[in-house]
């Protein structure tokens, strides 16, 4: 099995394509559109700011490359929120495969923002990626994100419920990072890795 990681600029690309390789799969991390194009599994992770990321990917030419791809696509953390229409970080339009309107997290003396730490995520659709981990903990980092969606597929509680995660047919997303959740986040990889 090999995958695709978008070259994305993030700082997660090496602990993600780690935590890959102790599943036992190759996984080359790319910006070059043919190779994304070609790839049997995509993922697209993300750290930092919505309309850094999404300049990058247009610098690349990705934009239209990730909205055609019709192979199964996981977008990771700030990768997630890439996926839906706009971030109001920065008022970015983004790749709008999935509806839906990123914001910010709310602040409070209680609950600061960014939302840093584990959390348990609760499962509210069908979703083959969540097979075997309701009730698991998972590891966030984020200022923005997304409240329940029809495509959430999952919730964290944070001052209210945000989408833990989406998916609407081949295209997924988790808020979390799988790549340093430990056995729940190599779980999810590997589930990941049998989606159709």
């Amino acid at each position: 099995m090999s995958v695709v990681v978008i070259d994305s600029g993030g700082a997660n690309l090496a602990s993600l394509c780690h935590a890959l390789a102790r599943l036992g799969v190759s996984a080359s991390v790319s910006r070059d559109p043919a190779v994304i194009a070609a790839a049997p599994r995509v993922l697209l992770p993300g750290v930092g700011a919505a309309a850094d990321a999404m300049s990058r990917l247009a610098s690349f030419g990705l934009v239209e490359t990730i909205r055609r791809l019709e192979v199964p696509l996981l977008g990771i953390c700030l990768g997630m929120q890439l996926l839906f229409e706009h971030s109001a970080e920065g008022d970015t339009p983004c790749l709008g495969l999935l509806p839906g309107r990123v914001e910010r997290l709310p602040a409070s003396p209680e609950l600061p923002a960014p939302h840093m730490g584990w959390n348990t995520v609760t499962r509210t659709a069908a979703d083959a990626l969540l097979d075997r981990l309701e009730g698991r903990h998972f590891y966030f980092v984020h200022g923005y994100g997304l409240r329940p969606v029809p495509c959430t597929t999952s919730i964290c509680e944070y001052g209210g419920p945000w989408s833990a995660s989406v998916a609407r047919g081949r295209v997924h997303g988790v808020q979390f990072h799988p790549e340093r959740s430990g056995a729940a986040g190599a779980l999810l990889l590997a589930n990941f890795l049998q989606c159709s």
